[in-house]
């Protein structure tokens, strides 16, 4: 995974409450045997209209939210079945991080899980950001991971809670594996304390 410091972009806002994981990865794009291509199917139907031409009205579309890097959005987003590919979709979209007041329970695992920085906060820090990246004039955001703070350009600056396993994951750019395997040493010793303690349980040679 992609380690997280310090990152800066542009944000866009998608302030729609509960917006499920059919609305940011829909279900024809989950027929693939790999992760290729997600990027063209997250928020497919926001992005394109049925002929597949893009809607020059959606935020994302337009060139001052060109290389977008983070998403402030409407509350419970993540919501619905549970589908690992609209973290993997977003994330191939660009996206580093998402701001919001809550995510669904799946979601923000699948999200940990893959790199995706999720940040909550309060209704009204999430509106100020909201309006600021609705601000194609003032919508570029810098997110300070070791911080653990938010800063709008030349605005306010927000600072936000963060397990420390999460966070020091995400500065390493660890998944779930690699966080295990970062303690192998640890793991081995403690499996020779244990067998020596209680030799009984390893298996004679034969």
């Amino acid at each position: 995974m992609q380690p997280f410091t310090t990152v800066t972009g542009p944000a866009a806002a998608l302030p729609a409450a509960n917006t499920d994981t059919d609305v940011i990865m829909p279900k024809q794009f989950l027929k693939g045997i790999d992760r290729s291509g997600l990027d063209n199917g997250t928020l497919h139907n926001l992005r394109f209209d049925a002929t597949g031409a893009r809607r020059s009205d959606f935020v994302l579309n337009r060139p001052e939210w060109a290389d977008t890097r983070f998403l402030v959005v409407g509350p419970n987003f993540g919501c619905g079945s549970s589908r690992e590919h609209a973290v993997w979709g977003l994330l191939q979209l660009g996206i580093r991080a998402i701001i919001g007041t809550s995510f669904a329970g799946i979601f923000n695992d699948n999200a940990a899980n893959n790199g995706l920085l999720l940040i909550s906060l309060e209704p009204g820090e999430v509106h100020t950001l909201s309006t600021l990246a609705a601000d194609p004039a003032r919508n570029r955001l810098a997110i300070d991971l070791p911080a653990q703070s938010i800063s709008g350009d030349g605005g306010p600056r927000f600072a936000f809670d963060i397990s420390p396993l999460r966070k020091d994951a995400l500065m390493r750019g660890l998944d779930a594996i690699g966080t295990t395997l970062d303690q192998a040493g640890a793991i081995r010793a403690f499996e020779a304390r244990h067998h020596a303690a209680q030799p009984w349980l390893v298996p004679h040679a034969r």
